[in-house]
């Protein structure tokens, strides 16, 4: 194995130190015949000993977080970034479909020390604190990767599947869907929004992205899907 190796879906690559890997609906990685995705939308290159991951599309952004979660940006058309960590989880949505891959760096520049303290409350990202129901609405949507490791972004379920694991009616999910999407946009959290102040369309792929990669939601809150419906048969 070289320096950077990239693992899709189980397939592995391996570019080398002078190549520029292309990533996409062509390209060294072909991601899917997908025509909501750029032909060139990605690409890993290394300059001055570094790793660069670059988005060369014009439309789509992604989300690069590190595999603690305790990194994350969002990566839009025109930026980069280093791929400064041992493993890095890249993920994005073209139309209705989310996709991710994960970049392996064998001699990473920055190490992480995790800290074993933990403090207890509310959930706070900036000023946003979340009630029990609005984090229950985000692990219902998160609940397949947080039930088995490894599952895709794909499996995200429908509002009305969502709805249903938490025993509410589609309205009152959306409704709380836009309360949770609008505190996360007031936050500073990118994509949840399209143009004019309208939510996004993919605003639940976007969503799920940011919480299981930023660790907002964990296994550990799975219980709160009990609870949401014992509330209802109350």
């Amino acid at each position: 194995m070289g320096d950077l190796a990239i693992d899709f879906c189980g397939e592995w690559y391996e570019p080398n130190d002078e190549d520029i890997f292309s990533i996409g609906r062509e390209g060294d990685l072909e991601v899917d015949d997908n025509p909501y995705l750029h032909r060139r939308f990605l690409q890993i290159a290394r300059y001055d000993g570094i790793w660069w991951l670059s988005n060369v599309g014009s439309r789509l952004s992604a989300t690069v977080a590190d595999g603690s979660g305790g990194m994350q940006a969002w990566l839009s058309p025109g930026a980069r970034l280093p791929l400064v960590f041992s493993h890095t989880s890249v993920i994005f949505t073209a139309g209705p479909t989310t996709y991710e891959f994960a970049v392996h760096v064998k001699t990473p520049s920055f190490r992480q020390e995790t800290s074993s303290h933990t403090s207890g409350g509310d959930t706070t990202i900036g000023p946003v604190v979340f009630t029990d129901s609005q984090k229950a609405l985000i692990v219902a949507l998160a609940e397949p990767m947080l039930r088995r490791e490894g599952t895709g972004f794909s499996a995200i379920p429908s509002s009305a599947e969502a709805a249903r694991t938490l025993g509410w009616a589609l309205t009152r999910f959306n409704r709380k869907l836009d309360n949770v999407c609008d505190k996360l946009d007031r936050a500073g959290v990118a994509g949840l929004r399209g143009g004019g102040g309208k939510l996004a369309t993919n605003r639940r792929a976007r969503l799920v992205e940011h919480a299981v990669t930023s660790h907002l939601v964990t296994a550990g809150d799975l219980h709160l899907l009990e609870k949401m419906r014992g509330e209802v048969e109350a």
